[in-house]
């Protein structure tokens, strides 16, 4: 019975040895470390120059990640521009929840220095991920330890973007349950909406609370400001017609946004639900109470959006372009 037993430990050693030969098939914390010893350093330094010149693209690499890693997998899907043979353009960007989205061009410029540095090593979806929480610092957030090791995606997943991707008019519900399926539970899913602190939104998603009459949900005060920001029920798409989300702070990530949701200024619809749901309302007074507490969930809701499905070892390439497909 001894050597029986003492066979199948070896035998059990022999599969885990087999089993975890190669690359892991798990992101881990400094994943380039010896592939690509600068990667880090040269992604941070380059997020860091482009928000001395434009502010506001630190809130561009956290939503950009948003949009990526909500469709299926943070795989870089969003970048991609696949040509039909009838000459036109595949890309998740042609949906309407990708309304808004700015300087993904930046990513592909990080991509060349990493491609001159470290040839084939660096994916698009790795630079997407660090990018944001590099981003998140500037602005305000914690530093965190963020795993890496994604691949890129083959394909783009234009059709289903909106399968994955709520809506800001979408009921909580719905909004939650989105969230809940990729792992993200409901006091991550209150941090990440936290998001809306910083930056501003468009007139032509403002005005369903705005007109024909002004949501009583929304303070009149700011919905007659709201108004004069947005002047017509039917706001011109390409034209400069904003409104900021926090007339306080709107460029710092910080937690006057769940104020904003308990005193009834918040701009969009799901960011008001937050404050009447049993659900989301705790965490939701816990977080305009206090700062730090707010920064640690957001932080922590932001590590497990990054982690969602990655594709890893065989799966996906490394892409040479970030918008293409690698020939």
């Amino acid at each position: 019975m001894y050597r029986v037993g003492l066979k199948f430990v070896f035998f059990l050693l022999s599969v885990l040895l087999f089993s975890n030969s190669g690359k892991s098939q798990e992101l881990i914390v400094k994943y380039y470390n010896e592939t690509c010893p600068r990667a880090e350093d040269i992604i941070k330094q380059q997020v860091f120059s482009l928000y001395q010149k434009h502010g506001n693209s630190a809130i561009s690499w956290i939503r950009n990640l948003f949009h990526d890693c909500m469709v299926k997998s943070c795989d870089a899907s969003l970048l991609l521009e696949i040509k039909e043979e009838e000459g036109g353009i595949v890309s998740e960007m042609k949906s309407s929840r990708s309304f808004g989205i700015r300087n993904l061009k930046y990513v592909n410029k990080i991509k060349q220095l990493l491609e001159n540095e470290c040839p084939d090593t660096v994916s698009c979806a790795d630079i997407m991920a660090l990018a944001a929480r590099d981003a998140i610092v500037l602005i305000g957030g914690l530093e965190m330890e963020m795993k890496t090791g994604r691949r890129d995606s083959r394909e783009c997943y234009e059709g289903v973007v909106e399968d994955f991707i709520p809506n800001h008019n979408d009921s909580l519900s719905l909004v939650l349950s989105r969230f809940q399926d990729i792992g993200i539970d409901a006091q991550a899913t209150v941090a990440l909406l936290g998001a809306h602190s910083v930056g501003r939104v468009h007139c032509v998603n403002l005005v369903n609370r705005l007109y024909p009459t002004v949501d009583p949900t929304l303070d009149p005060d700011h919905g007659e400001y709201l108004k004069r920001r947005c002047p017509s029920p039917n706001p011109d798409p390409k034209a400069v017609l904003y409104a900021r989300n926090d007339l306080q702070t709107p460029m710092v990530l910080d937690n006057n946004y769940y104020k904003n949701v308990l005193g009834q200024k918040a701009l969009l619809l799901v960011d008001q639900q937050l404050g009447s749901s049993p659900i989301t309302l705790p965490y939701v007074q816990h977080m305009a109470s206090n700062n730090t507490y707010f920064l640690a969930q957001f932080a922590r809701a932001v590590l497990l959006l990054s982690e969602n499905a990655p594709l890893t070892d065989e799966e996906g390439e490394i892409r040479k372009d970030c918008r293409r497909v690698n020939k």
